[in-house]
């Protein structure tokens, strides 16, 4: 392994300390996703009848019952029950886009590795090869042995580049998907509350 970080050159270094920090990343960002999940359903088939009686207390215990998206969304609303509608679809637009911009922290970083590793490993090839011809030049005798040999070191960064992007390029579609999933599931919770506040006309 240490012969390839050093045939490969300097920039496979910064390849391997771009791949442990995507790593790292991308597996915070996993326990905070599972962190901040719930079952919205079962949580709606909770609350729901508690907010119908208008046993507002039980329905606050019901939301604080967890640290998850979905409850910290209810938690606001709950503690603004009184408010009017408009009022209310403002203030749950506001703590959606909190929460997701809470999924969302980080996940620039890792596209940003899927995009410059690959350039990060192209530079290095072309540099090689740079360097390689130099040295032929410089030495004034050139061999199919000592071409392929150079081409062939060259090449390790690019390798490396396409292996830290390509499933740092997956991780993030990944998550990135999770996040669209998760904010429809606050909306529909947004929707819940606001029928379950405003079930009535005029109320």
């Amino acid at each position: 392994m240490l012969s390839y970080m050093e045939a490969g050159g300097a920039l496979m270094w910064a390849l391997l300390a771009l791949s442990v920090a995507a790593v790292t990343v991308a597996l915070e960002r996993l326990v905070f996703f599972f962190a901040s999940s719930t079952d919205a359903a079962g949580l709606e088939a909770r609350l729901g009848p508690a907010l119908s009686e208008g046993r507002l207390d039980d329905a606050r215990e019901i939301a604080s019952s967890s640290r998850s998206s979905l409850h910290r969304v209810f938690q606001a609303a709950l503690a603004h029950w009184r408010i009017d509608r408009e009022d209310m679809a403002l203030l749950l637009d506001q703590e959606i886009r909190r929460e997701i911009f809470r999924w969302e922290k980080r996940l620039p970083f890792l596209e940003m590795t899927a995009r410059a590793a690959p350039l990060l490993g192209l530079l290095g090839t072309v540099l090689g090869m740079v360097e390689m011809f130099s040295a032929l030049h410089d030495g004034g005798q050139i061999t199919a042995s000592a071409v392929t040999g150079g081409i062939w070191k060259a090449l390790y960064t690019t390798v490396a580049g396409l292996t830290v992007a390509i499933p740092t390029l997956f991780v993030h579609s990944m998550l990135a998907g999770r996040i669209d999933s998760q904010e429809e599931c606050l909306r529909r919770g947004a929707d819940f509350l606001i029928r379950k506040r405003f079930r009535r006309e005029g109320d």
